[in-house]
């Protein structure tokens, strides 16, 4: 339904649902709204769908625009993206995984874990008070409405929906709040002669709270476009041949390590008027102080407007401050002050009850009263708002734009357990007195520009590359969107800390701060918005991609502090769910799972994960060597690979007891123990196996680069010896068995078999010296996979399936053979891309891209699995940002002709594209040495 509202007298009318007759609704006030008759409709929405104004490469993009009866195209949006109508509803709605979801034979194999993990979350719960690390009873429920987030990386992040609301929060590091603050809007308020002629919220919502306000925005007219970090809504308003163009933009800029820390975004509102006249336009921003928590209504909170000049550069706005006692932050509305815009606000409003007060002043004049003087502070079970708006002329037949910024300020933080306060990476260059938050936002009005002159040159070259299909430009940067909102921290590093792990660098261990550490920051990211471990480090390495080539020194800092923690250990006894057994939290020389939880204390407890005892895991350690030798590679970074060998021969020495009959290869030991962690392998696998020779080779290489021809010589042995017995326990003449058990599953086939080539290839490895596996092997494999994993699971149209049987049916022997992981899939994609399987990569990673982009309505919260039918599984994760492994791929496996143009390098240096080597961003003076200044050996 459709609403025009005049609140001069309270009186309203009202439009049927569709939009579909023509009515002028006069008001007191002169105001109007004129909504299209049905024959009028009829005409827009004519066209065949291969005519709508949709970007998409097929059928299914179309369907998300299929609502969308304007011919409005808005104002600069570009061609590639996630575009829909806010019209659109997804028909699928699927359920999260949960217990009832587990078949019965797998209940009775694990019962013992559920008795387990249901004291431990009773305990969790209700006697602690804490937040489970994965909650198994109360998982996010899936809602359709998610668009990019606001913010750069590690302060903090505010996501907007799709259809505009402000509906995800992560203020409190790591903590995820979901819930949509129905007064934070924007709205439009047009003027001709004096006279307002229209005044909207632009919102399709119609909440029962502030019935004083109009709302009802038809969403048949207006679509969201998204190409992260930026975002357009379009607003082609009804009957006033106006169109509004909000464009969203982010300071998210690859190879920057200053402005993307900013907690910060702009609005610029392009504002086309093809009428005959001129117009007087006005957009108003409201918000809350708060988020929709609780503590919203907890008191002490107060408002204050605000101006500051700088640099002969004016902005004006109004400061929400947030008084809670842990964790206080402000939040900060503003414009920047031109000669033809007028800038007004209300310093404080109350978001209940009908608000027509606020909407009557707007309506009156196109501005607010502006107020002088601050807010009293708020009583307890009181919320208050403020608003903010932006008036200019627009002349007729023209064009003319406002600027807003949102910023919000909480420099200093701590985790869970209040132990530690921690300094944002912002603070920097903003400070750590809680005061920013006008200085955060003259700074974006005054950067925006540049912010997106640098975008724009970053996604160039790959948008403007017609051989790559559009929704792969799309899943591409759109899943960027982890790297901000996966709970993300970016922190200075405390002066008292020290992440040697105790071995210090005399002894062969690392300095007690790392250099590049002390310069850019320590960097976490949850595994998931539901599995809240920082940096899991077996899923780290499928997402690892997109850091080390847009942001690699906070992919190295990651890699030291996860080096620090390999030779560290905390020998307290604890129960592990799986097993029912007690063993220690961490032990010598191996990888830990993850940095910790942020409902506890992370870098200074590791290993929040406590189903399975990750020290006999075969995965981790392997993780850290490929990682290693990858980065080296792609950075060229001499005195990393110096730091990081005695690390990578302590992981390996401690990795060679899982080698027990001492053939040269590792055996799983019967239980779930990698990344798998419900799928049990027994003796050699395709997997832990695969991954173990990779790291051989890689040692072998790395060996050679640190002149240790000893160590050359031992790997290399065990290399020989691993590669003959793999062959010959795993090899069945097409692809590689899922474990050499003998048991009746045992000749599965595992989409993720060949991650060990994949690491190889993507490290400049894989042939000649160092090769660990035959080239024909592998593309044998990986058509078993496409053939089978990918086109005989879904029609070919969901990607590729976990474990898939020689017959052709989902292996469903645990609760993850039979599921889709999206980050698996890209991974996959990349290794066929890199074996010269190009089209058949594409195909596989489409399938993926096209059921969550397009199909579920997971937009912005990807998650780690899927089924065929019914459910999904841990929404938001890190995985899928494996999807940069593709564009690596793509970059180096160019024809040389076609390959995009490189920086010079010295003869051993990878090839960098324009991907990887952007190392300045235009800007202020004194950035630059917050940018990438690579080793080069």
């Amino acid at each position: 339904m459709c609403l025009f509202y005049c609140h001069s007298n309270g009186s309203r009318a009202q439009m049927d649902s569709s939009c579909t007759t023509q009515t002028i609704i006069s008001f007191p006030t002169g105001l109007t709204g004129v909504v299209p008759t049905q024959r009028n409709r009829h005409r827009a929405g004519s066209r065949s769908q291969e005519e709508l104004p949709f970007s998409g490469d097929n059928s299914s993009t179309a369907e998300l625009m299929s609502r969308y009866v304007s011919l409005e195209l808005g104002y600069g949006v570009p061609k590639d993206g996630w575009r829909i109508c806010l019209a659109h509803e997804f028909k699928e709605k699927r359920k999260p995984f949960q217990a009832k979801d587990v078949s019965l034979s797998n209940i009775v194999e694990h019962i013992g874990l559920g008795v387990r993990y249901l004291k431990w979350w009773y305990k969790k719960t209700q006697i602690e008070k804490k937040a489970p690390f994965i909650d198994m009873f109360r998982a996010i429920p899936l809602r359709q409405i998610y668009g990019a987030p606001l913010g750069g990386i590690g302060g903090g992040t505010i996501t907007r929906g799709w259809r505009g609301e402000f509906c995800r929060w992560q203020l409190n590091p790591g903590m995820y709040h979901y819930k949509t603050v129905i007064a934070n809007q924007f709205t439009v308020c047009l003027r001709r002669g004096g006279q307002t002629v229209y005044q909207q919220v632009l919102s399709v919502e119609r909440p029962p709270t502030l019935q004083g306000w109009n709302w009802g925005y038809c969403g048949e007219y207006a679509f969201y476009h998204a190409l992260y970090p930026r975002a357009w809504t379009v607003y082609p308003l009804p009957g006033q041949n106006v169109t509004l163009t909000c464009r969203q933009v982010s300071p998210v800029i690859p190879h920057d390590y200053q402005d993307s820390s900013l907690p910060v975004a702009v609005f610029v509102w392009d504002i086309e008027n093809k009428n005959d006249y001129p117009l007087d336009v006005s957009i108003m921003l409201t918000m809350v102080n708060g988020s929709g928590h609780k503590d919203d209504k907890s008191g002490g909170h107060w408002n204050e407007p605000f101006h500051l000049e700088k640099a002969g550069e004016s902005v004006s706005g109004v400061l929400l401050h947030h008084c809670t006692t842990v964790n206080p932050y402000t939040l900060c509305m503003a414009a920047r002050e031109q000669s033809d815009r007028e800038i007004s606000h209300q310093t404080a409003f109350s978001p209940k009850g009908t608000c027509g007060v606020l909407w009557g002043d707007l309506i009156a004049d196109g501005r607010l009263d502006s107020p002088t003087g601050s807010s009293p502070p708020t009583q307890k079970g009181e919320k208050v708002a403020a608003a903010l708006a932006v008036g200019c002329p627009v002349p007729a037949q023209g064009h003319n734009d406002l600027e807003f910024s949102l910023a919000w300020d909480m420099p200093n933080i701590t985790f869970g357990s209040r132990e530690r306060e921690h300094v944002r990476r912002y603070t920097r260059f903003f400070g750590t007195k809680a005061d920013a938050a006008p200085s955060l936002s003259h700074h974006a009005l005054t950067h925006y520009r540049l912010w997106e002159r640098s975008i724009e040159e970053w996604q160039r070259p790959i948008l403007q590359d017609s051989s790559l299909p559009s929704w792969y430009k799309s899943a591409l940067f759109n899943e960027l969107y982890f790297v901000v909102d996966g709970g993300t921290v970016w922190t200075e590093l405390p002066e008292d800390s020290d992440v040697s792990g105790g071995l210090r660098s005399e002894d062969g261990g690392l300095p007690a701060q790392p250099a590049i550490i002390k310069e850019y920051g320590r960097f976490a990211y949850l595994e998931g918005q539901e599995y809240r471990m920082y940096n899991t480090y077996d899923v780290h390495f499928y997402a690892s991609f997109a850091l080390i080539m847009l942001w690699p020194k906070l992919a190295l800092s990651l890699q030291y502090d996860i080096a620090g923690s390999v030779v560290s250990c905390d020998l307290t006894e604890r129960l592990h769910l799986m097993s029912g057994r007690n063993s220690p939290v961490k032990v010598k020389n191996v990888v830990p799972h993850d940095i910790g939880d942020p409902d506890d204390e992370p870098w200074q407890r590791v290993n929040a994960y406590l189903i399975h005892d990750t020290a006999d895991w075969k995965d981790l350690n392997l993780k850290f060597v490929l990682q290693v030798y990858r980065d080296f590679h792609l950075t060229q970074d001499t005195q990393y690979l110096q730091d990081m060998w005695p690390i990578c021969q302590a992981v390996m020495e401690s990795e060679m007891k899982f080698d027990t009959d001492g053939d040269g290869l590792i055996e799983n030991s019967g239980y779930a123990d990698q990344t798998y962690d419900g799928w049990t392998a027994t003796g050699p696998s395709a997997y832990c196996g695969g991954l173990w020779l990779a790291s051989v080779c890689v040692m072998c290489k790395m060996a050679r680069l640190v002149n240790n021809e000893a160590a050359f010589q031992r790997f290399r042995d065990i290399l020989d010896r691993g590669s003959a017995a793999f062959d010959k326990l795993l090899w069945n003449g097409q692809y590689y068995n899922y474990d050499s058990s003998g048991q009746d599953l045992s000749n599965s086939v595992m989409s993720d078999q060949c991650a060990g080539q994949w690491f190889l290839r993507a490290s400049g490895l894989g042939d000649g010296q160092f090769q660990a596996f035959p080239k024909e092997k592998i593309c044998s494999a990986l058509k078993s996979v496409f053939d089978l994993n990918v086109m005989s699971f879904a029609g070919g149209q969901m990607g590729a399936v976990n474990g898939m049987r020689p017959e052709g049916v989902p292996d469903h022997s645990s609760v993850q053979s039979d599921e889709v992981w999206i980050g698996v899939v890209y991974g996959l994609a990349a290794i066929m891309i890199h074996e010269g399987m190009l089209e058949e990569g594409l195909r596989t990673a489409e399938g993926c891209y096209r059921t969550v982009w397009e199909r579920l309505g997971m937009a912005f919260q990807t998650p780690e699995a899927y089924c065929e039918k019914g459910i999904y599984r841990s929404l938001a994760y890190m995985r899928p940002l494996s999807i940069w492994a593709m564009q690596l791929a793509l970059d180096t496996s160019q024809p040389r002709d076609q390959a995009p143009k490189t920086t010079t390098t010295p003869t051993d240096q990878a090839p960098q594209t324009t991907t990887t080597i952007q190392t300045a961003t235009e800007g202020e003076p004194g950035q630059k040495e917050s940018q990438d200044q690579g080793h080069i050996p």
